[in-house]
């Protein structure tokens, strides 16, 4: 079977970890050459050498997706690494962990979140679509939330999570002549690395995600990677512009179960 991503240059931000280090695998094992992109160097380093040792091919970059400089950089590498950029995962975030009190959220978190989920976002398409455009076109999937289609108690993380959306819809309006289609991700209950660690501090929110979840299941990052993928090959060339939500069913239902 041939793979879907075959001779593609791919970037993955917030590759070092979680769903952005699952689908940077997902996608070197499709067939892509994939740039990995996040601030943590040995954790990343260490995930481009694995994808290595398993026959695929990346490089990994040091990235802040809040800095102008940091992004063009990451771009200008993977032109000159690979000669061309077909295909992005603009991935890398921060959780709404410690800004669930509306009163409570400073400034400084306030400008943090919204610089990396949401500028960060931007700065990426900004830099990116202009290296797809030249290559012919490519393919962008932003990876957003279920609090970017509901209401949460985190304003900022609701906030850039809903902001991912819009930017993606403009993006995929305004760049769809030039053959770059422009998508986002919603993620349900996911487990990565920051979710184990909440479920190590309090066992019961398993069975409460599960209760919560149609599906009886918290999804794996595998998921994400899947859905990913699908949305940077040819497979959904037709689709722009659009949110997939990868929930299990949350969003389906129209009240959640009670405990």
């Amino acid at each position: 079977m041939a793979r879907r991503l075959e001779g593609r240059v791919a970037i993955v931000t917030g590759a070092s970890s979680g769903m952005g280090k699952v689908t940077a695998f997902q996608l070197a094992r499709e067939g892509a050459s994939v740039v990995l992109a996040a601030r943590r160097e040995e954790e990343g380093e260490q995930a481009a050498r694995e994808i290595r040792d398993q026959g695929g091919n990346a490089k990994f970059i040091r990235t802040d997706v809040s800095i102008w400089a940091d992004v063009n950089a990451m771009v200008e590498f993977t032109l000159r690494e690979f000669d061309a950029l077909h295909c992005a995962f603009n991935n890398a975030g921060l959780s709404a962990r410690g800004t669930d009190q509306w009163l409570d959220v400073t400034e400084e978190q306030w400008d943090q979140m919204i610089g990396i989920n949401l500028k960060g976002v931007w700065l990426c398409i900004r830099h990116e679509v202009e290296a797809m455009i030249e290559a012919g076109g490519g393919s962008i999937v932003n990876n957003s939330s279920l609090f970017g289609m509901r209401g949460g108690g985190s304003a900022p993380y609701t906030a850039s999570k809903h902001g991912v959306i819009g930017l993606s819809k403009s993006a995929a309006v305004s760049f769809a002549r030039q053959k770059v289609r422009v998508n986002a991700v919603a993620p349900g209950i996911i487990m990565t690395p920051i979710m184990e660690a909440r479920l190590a501090d309090n066992p019961e929110m398993a069975g409460q995600a599960g209760a919560f979840i149609p599906n009886g299941e918290i999804g794996g990052s595998e998921a994400i990677a899947e859905t990913v993928t699908w949305l940077l090959s040819d497979e959904s060339a037709y689709i722009t512009g659009e949110c997939i939500s990868v929930d299990g069913g949350v969003m389906a239902q129209l009240f959640p179960p009670r405990p």
